[in-house]
């Protein structure tokens, strides 16, 4: 056996933000992927999933028992397929905030949801909501605590507009030009993020009146502006703004970077050849980075691996 592949994804604007209302726009990106499946060659790796999967699987039993509102799933499918050895499949690195639990819960919902709502249905909002929200008490069985989006972009394989925490829809984004200059791009860190410290610090600064103005004034309003400029093409008013957000981002999430990239951080910011500003919630895993020129950016990043995600 082996399940339909779900796809990474990145958060390109949005995190931290969307705790506040803020916009976001969250993008499949199909260089990594997973999927379910039985086999009889077992490694560390799928004997570690298969155990990961039976506690999951114990989650969701418990949530089927004390949440009315949760839906039914094939539990004695699910069971029966974990003991014969299934687990996940995947290419996605975990702590690198490219969704890496959100592809197993889409995954499993797929599955094993008995009555499931599809991707070939009229999505409605309301529909969009209630999947996020499922997605959202499934996942919580990794991070604590879960907006569910992960899932529901892996799931739909969908860039999705978040306007608000009720407010989500599937968006058009602009295409990509083979031929273009820019780019966005990721940057390995080479660190393991972990989510739930990261939360818990912007939970903890979230207490403090500054902070919080500072969020309203200057990072949503930046990153609703950044969400705008891509969705319409505007490529100049694009990085006048992921400027200003990344300059936001240095001077007040800096426990979220790594502490070896704050000086590259501040070179993007000086040069113009790029801008940096975090994928997921930081504390290692991937840099999102954003340049009007490839190749200058390139150049002055040469000791790390860039990844590009979109061109423009």
């Amino acid at each position: 056996m082996k399940g339909p592949l779900f796809y990474s994804k990145i958060l390109l604007f949005g995190e931290y933000g969307i705790i506040k209302d803020s916009k976001g726009l969250s993008i499949p990106y199909n260089f990594y992927k997973g999927a379910l499946k039985i086999s009889d060659e077992l490694t560390e790796e799928s004997v570690q999933s298969n155990k990961n999967l039976e506690r999951l699987a114990t989650h969701i039993e418990l949530l089927q028992e004390t949440d009315k509102y949760f839906p039914q799933f094939d539990l004695i499918s699910l069971r029966d397929d974990l003991n014969a050895g299934m687990y996940f499949d995947s290419s996605i690195p975990q702590g690198y905030g490219v969704g890496s639990s959100g592809a197993l819960v889409a995954a499993v919902y797929d599955k094993y949801a008995i009555e499931k709502i599809t991707v070939l249905e009229n999505l409605t909002r309301e529909k969009l909501l209630i999947l996020k929200d499922i997605f959202g008490k499934i996942e919580s069985f990794f991070h604590g605590k879960s907006s569910g989006l992960d899932p529901l972009n892996s799931y739909l394989s969908l860039p999705i507009l978040i306007n608000s925490q009720q407010d989500i829809e599937p968006a058009g984004i602009p295409s990509q030009l083979a031929t273009g200059k820019g780019a966005v791009f990721l940057l390995d860190s080479g660190i393991v993020g972990e989510t739930a410290p990261m939360v818990n610090i912007f939970m903890e600064n979230m207490k403090q009146e500054g902070f919080r103005a500072m969020l309203k004034d200057k990072f949503v309003k930046y990153t609703d502006m950044c969400v705008e400029d891509f969705l319409s093409g505007d490529v100049k008013g694009l990085f006048g703004n992921v400027k200003k957000l990344s300059h936001v981002v240095l001077h007040n999430f800096k426990p979220m970077i790594p502490a070896q990239f704050h000086a590259i951080w501040e070179k993007g910011l000086d040069t113009g050849d790029y801008y940096l500003k975090l994928c997921g919630s930081g504390g290692g895993g991937y840099i999102l980075g954003f340049t009007e020129d490839l190749e200058k950016a390139k150049k002055t990043l040469e000791d790390y691996k860039l990844e590009v995600v979109y061109s423009f």
